[in-house]
């Protein structure tokens, strides 16, 4: 263990000490307000000590390096690093669970529309364990304790969707977790494949030597390929994600696409692409075809739908699609747009989540048709937000949802000696395409909800959740829908923006101008890493 490698088991370790502390007997049928967003503001903490103790002059190398026996008789390690590929994930990571802490914080006591009233208490307790396991995955450097965080997830998000999400939140649930197990089985299967040929989980190592015959790549790169590819998700194995985003909590979508998702595309960056190079050069025009349908799959699947969370879910099937055709180029630009393209889909797609549930809480319902028009009359605040996060997702220069696609482009446009370029070439016109359909969905839907005038109150009477003997909301009961007018009484009782929401809000929105006007602060420190696992001289 390096002098420092400390601090990264203290950040793996505080979430889930945390989550143990709520099971003393102190908080029995107490309302933990505040403990959450106190144990991840002490993560946070720790994150941007990391930050600010990185060695960004050798972002290559490992840093707070801890490598310890953890089944000597396997020779499996518990070993953890960071580098310039991880870190801005776990910032990221660190970031959003504080703001989802803090957004549910603030509204307990602002008089929100509570959903996190029921058993809150869980609900801190999942969402800390999810804390645990996210970290975890981006900081493992042994494949098969990788695996371990990797699956960790599972469990707590499972729960935070079947428990506190919507109507149809078992169906979507279980969805979710048939989908990511099965996707986790492949995987798991291609890291015993590899230990079995190399006899070393080691992630270091294995991204050095390269001991594998070409076969054995080719096929292990398929099977950890699937896996990862179930959790980004890659087109057609995406079918889990719209329900599970339109059932979860807004918390829930927050941190199932801020993060989440970029636990899959990370694989790719960190064991599938350094580790197994002779299988991703064979499988990447694969990987490309599947990356740009489902980029324009995304995009018109996005103009068809009616529902505001539901769409935002599609366009991360068609963003998560720019960010593996990046990968598939298997060139320094490429790779390095799909890991840009990461952190800017978790601020802004983390972003939109949010706004589209302070919508659903204040009109009733996320249906597009019900919404009617004019919200930047009556909510002015929340309807400017609503349109920045829009034009920073459809890739607007300037924001941080540019430098991805336009990248991740340009790699298609010269990729490597390798691969075929008239192939590629096609790829990039397609997913140019894509940009410009992602571009016309968010402008119409703009058009329908932001601009305009109110539309006629529907004949169904407007009515709040039905209220349990607790005062609490009853999730067993649908929310009644109807189309909000600038005379509709929640709307005039309702704040434009409350505290707690812009907390949570502007962090995101700066960090989004920030990196659209200063790229080089994301690009700096994943450069060098990516130079280094290609062997780029």
């Amino acid at each position: 263990m390096s002098s420092s490698g400390w601090l990264l088991v203290v950040l793996v370790a505080l979430p889930l000490v945390g989550a143990a502390g709520l099971m003393a007997p102190a908080f029995a049928g107490r309302v933990p307000r505040g403990y959450g967003l106190a144990v991840s503001g002490a993560t946070l903490a720790v994150a941007v000590v990391l930050l600010a103790g990185f060695d960004y002059s050798a972002p290559e190398r490992m840093q707070f390096e801890t490598d310890v026996p953890w089944i000597p008789g396997l020779d499996l390690r518990f070993h953890l690093g960071l580098d310039g590929i991880s870190l801005p994930l776990v910032v990221l990571t660190a970031l959003l669970s504080f703001l989802c802490f803090g957004y549910l914080a603030g509204r307990s006591s602002q008089g929100g529309v509570r959903l996190e009233a029921l058993r809150p208490r869980a609900l801190v307790f999942t969402l800390l364990v999810l804390e645990f396991g996210m970290m975890g995955t981006f900081v493992a450097l042994d494949l098969l304790l990788f695996f371990v965080f990797f699956e960790v997830v599972l469990i707590p998000m499972y729960f935070v969707i079947a428990i506190w999400g919507g109507t149809q939140r078992r169906a979507a649930a279980i969805k979710f977790i048939l989908y990511t197990l099965l996707g986790s089985a492949v995987l798991l299967l291609g890291l015993l494949l590899i230990w079995s040929q190399t006899g070393t989980l080691d992630m270091v190592a294995l991204a050095q030597s390269h001991p594998m015959s070409r076969a054995t790549q080719i096929i292990a790169f398929i099977a950890i390929g699937i896996g990862l590819a179930v959790k980004t998700p890659m087109w057609p194995l995406h079918t889990w994600l719209p329900d599970a985003h339109t059932e979860a909590p807004t918390v829930g979508s927050v941190l199932l696409a801020g993060v989440l998702l970029k636990m899959g595309t990370y694989g790719f960056a960190r064991i599938a692409i350094p580790i197994l190079p002779e299988g991703a050069a064979t499988i990447a025009p694969w990987l490309g075809a599947f990356a740009v349908i489902g980029i324009v799959y995304g995009a018109l699947a996005c103009l068809a739908q009616q529902d505001l969370k539901r769409m935002i879910a599609y366009s991360s099937v068609g963003h998560m699609g720019f960010i593996l055709l990046g990968f598939a180029t298997l060139t320094p630009v490429g790779i390095n747009a799909a890991l840009f393209g990461n952190v800017a889909h978790g601020l802004i797609t983390g972003l939109l989540f949010f706004i589209a549930g302070a919508i659903k809480e204040r009109y009733g319902t996320a249906d597009m048709t019900r919404l009617g028009g004019g919200m930047l009359g009556r909510l002015p605040y929340v309807g400017s937000l609503l349109t920045f996060a829009c034009i920073a997702s459809l890739g607007l220069p300037g924001l941080a949802g540019f430098w991805g696609e336009m990248l991740a482009l340009q790699g298609a446009f010269q990729p490597a000696a390798i691969l075929s370029r008239p192939l590629f070439l096609v790829f990039m016109t397609i997913g140019g395409l894509g940009a410009v359909l992602t571009a016309a969905y968010f402008l119409l839907m703009l058009s329908r909800i932001t601009h305009g005038h109110p539309g006629e109150p529907l004949t169904t009477p407007p009515g709040p959740p039905t209220e349990t003997a607790e005062g609490f909301p009853n999730l067993t009961e649908p929310v009644a829908t109807r189309t909000a007018t600038a005379e509709d009484p929640l709307l005039l009782r309702t704040a434009d923006v409350m505290p707690s929401e812009l907390a949570a809000w502007v962090p995101l929105v700066a960090l989004t101008v920030l990196f659209g006007l200063w790229p080089s602060a994301l690009l700096g420190l994943t450069d060098p890493v990516v130079q280094s696992l290609l062997g780029a001289p």
